[in-house]
């Protein structure tokens, strides 16, 4: 199996570049106010690219997302270690994790790709065969709607997600501190200083967190301290977030069946990160990841990331692009 890219389009003329390697979006054109198509997300220049180090660039993530504290958890009362690749913390599936596997493709047509990656027992330290699936479709009304499903040959766990990178002004954009942000939740999972979850709900309520009424994304995210990288609870399927930028007139309408919706700002892009003629900076783009909630594996109140034999993991998420 070798590394290989797909073009994909919808009668509209939205078009996306993805690739086998990690599933990755490459680039994602969408119309603009002028009627013209802009390139959206951040991406490197070369599928090829995606087997080197790079900050998650629109990839998808497993076997579980986000973060696991102290990377361990255990599950039916054995532990299982994780690779360490966040401090003392487990990320986005370690440094081998979906992300940087060949997955097999299912089936290509002119506006949808499916894609299967099988991970075997002890694969990044997971426990139990799991076969995770991943489908792309561009839909005739500009959305882009990912399908996510897991089964597994015995008890394990899974949280997978998309990892792009949106500039609603273009990919080579500077910053997204103009772009103005609504999110459909009143409360984000409380993290301490490495932003692993204490367990806690905690309100938005006065905080730089409340995006209930839309603001610009720069309005307060100084008083964060270096960005954003929260989970917002989600109250249940449906709309969940709403994305605009004035520059380019685009905005996106993010919907899921997910639980949780981690909304990060690139700080730790730094420029030494180069693709498309770019060195992407520190906000210079928003990631708006539809997932379970961070630390899930060892966090019985939150929702649960287990995978059973009779139980199938499946979710979806929808970026639906508009101009105003």
């Amino acid at each position: 199996m070798s590394i290989k890219t797909f073009e994909l389009a919808n009668k509209n003329g939205m078009t996306m570049t993805v690739t086998n390697l990690g599933c990755a979006i490459i680039s994602l054109r969408v119309p603009k106010k002028d009627g013209n198509l802009l390139d959206i997300v951040h991406g490197l220049d070369s599928a090829k690219d995606y087997t080197k180090a790079h900050p998650f660039f629109g990839v998808i993530c497993g076997r579980v997302a986000n973060r696991i504290g102290y990377a361990k958890f255990s599950l039916d009362g054995k532990e299982y270690a994780m690779e360490a690749n966040d401090g003392l913390h487990h990320l986005h599936g370690g440094s081998n994790g979906f992300d940087k596997k060949l997955w097999t493709v299912e089936e290509v047509a002119t506006n949808k790709i499916s894609l299967s990656y099988v991970s075997l027992d002890g694969d990044s330290g997971y426990p139990g065969k799991l076969v995770a699936y991943c489908v792309y479709t561009l839909k005739d009304d500009n959305t882009l709607r990912i399908d996510y499903r897991a089964e597994a040959d015995t008890k394990t766990v899974c949280n997978m997600t998309n990892h792009s990178y949106f500039n609603l002004e273009g990919y080579d954009a500077k910053d997204i501190y103009g772009h103005e942000m609504q999110v459909f939740s009143d409360k984000i999972t409380a993290v301490d200083d490495a932003l692993i979850p204490t367990g806690e709900l905690i309100g938005v309520d006065g905080t730089p967190f409340d995006f209930r009424k839309a603001k610009t994304i720069g309005q307060d995210i100084e008083a964060t301290g270096v960005g954003y990288d929260h989970n917002y609870a989600l109250e249940g399927p449906g709309v969940c977030a709403v994305v605009y930028s004035p520059v380019s007139g685009i905005e996106m309408t993010v919907r899921t069946d997910s639980p949780g919706l981690q909304f990060y700002t690139g700080n730790f892009l730094d420029g030494t990160v180069t693709g498309k003629g770019v060195n992407y900076q520190k906000h210079s783009a928003l990631c708006l990841e539809t997932q379970l909630f961070p630390d899930c594996v060892n966090k019985p109140e939150f929702p649960s990331p287990l995978v059973t034999p009779d139980r199938p993991q499946q979710s979806y998420t929808e970026f639906s692009f508009a101009v105003r």
